[in-house]
């Protein structure tokens, strides 16, 4: 069964492009350590008022953000812990995960791991 990593973000629009190259960088590691997709998408129509709660609610954006949202696909969740164990090692990892130089901040990021119910 596949297995996904997901992330809600809050972050300031202004800090979008430093995140898309720090995400971009992450795509290449975990695919380097053998996950099967990664996905990283800016919120673009948000202001939804009649399905549940909107992103930036859930996300509890402030003026100036947006939300980012993101998964990575993996084979199965042993896929996955092995997938990560070796990012984690990665010393590229490292140099990009400094907490002073995230753009956004990692407390108000939200993640979880998912099994694939439906997939088509």
């Amino acid at each position: 069964m596949s297995y996904v990593d997901g992330f809600v973000i809050a972050i300031a629009k202004k800090n979008l492009p430093a995140y898309l190259k720090m995400a971009g960088k992450g795509a290449k590691i975990w695919k380097k350590h053998g996950a099967l997709q990664y996905f990283e998408c800016a919120g673009d129509d948000l202001d939804v008022k009649n399905m549940g709660t909107p992103f930036p609610k859930l996300a509890k954006t402030k003026e100036g953000e947006t939300v980012v949202f993101s998964w990575i696909l993996y084979k199965s969740k042993a896929h996955r812990n092995a997938v990560n164990k070796k990012v984690m090692k990665d010393p590229q990892i490292n140099e990009m995960c400094d907490p002073n130089k995230m753009p956004f901040e990692m407390k108000r990021m939200s993640y979880g791991g998912f099994k694939v119910m439906v997939k088509a």
